[in-house]
């Protein structure tokens, strides 16, 4: 991936998130947890066209940021606790509960490293290669307990409405695991991606494109 490519990635991207918005919101098995699950990608679709030209992002991010959308929109279909896809790995590995949604927090913290990453590196607000790992996985675990905490405040709106949104499975432990996922993706971003994301950051410099 060069960054010649990325408003070709960007466009085909667009695309087949919007084809999955609407695969998604067809028949949905609970609409009100498709809308809260989806909206977040209906949220960031229209700010990636109005930022590109301002601010494009690497091909890598935009990649993670697709990737990330049709995870979301997957669980936001058949509510977490129920993805098929879900059900084939416990069948696999043995688990007592459908672990799709460990699968969507792992991205909830690989997307935003490497967009943590990129923001940091580019505008130059950390140097220090050290301190700017520290702060990455800072800023996930805070997106991650922000989640939470927005799970934890639809649980006392709704009620026992929340219950699929929530998506605990009677797990005592969810959201310590949903954090615990997420910051493994911070990781597993920050060890295999970095090099590939900070040559696609000086591509962005070559081209002038960097801030």
């Amino acid at each position: 991936m060069n960054q010649s490519r990325a408003p070709y990635l960007l466009q085909f991207g667009l695309f087949a998130t919007g084809v999955a918005i609407i695969v998604s919101g067809i028949q949905p098995y609970d609409l009100g947890t498709w809308l809260m699950e989806a909206l977040p990608v209906m949220i960031v679709l229209p700010l990636l066209i109005l930022t590109y030209r301002r601010f494009p992002l690497t091909p890598l991010l935009y990649l993670g940021i697709f990737l990330h959308a049709l995870v979301l929109l997957l669980g936001a279909k058949y509510s977490y606790a129920r993805v098929p896809l879900g059900f084939e790995i416990a069948d696999w590995l043995s688990l007592s509960r459908n672990p799709y949604d460990k699968i969507g927090h792992f991205f909830q913290g690989l997307v935003p490293a490497i967009a943590a990453r990129e923001i940091l590196i580019r505008h130059q607000y950390i140097t220090h290669k050290v301190m700017r790992v520290f702060v990455v996985i800072c800023i996930v675990l805070a997106i991650s307990a922000t989640y939470e905490l927005i799970e934890w405040a639809a649980a006392l709106a709704l009620g026992q409405g929340a219950v699929e949104f929530l998506g605990t499975q009677g797990d005592p432990w969810d959201t310590q695991s949903d954090m615990f996922c997420a910051l493994l993706g911070a990781i597993t971003a920050l060890l295999v991606f970095s090099r590939l994301h900070q040559r696609q950051i000086n591509a962005l410099n070559k081209f002038g494109l960097a801030k």
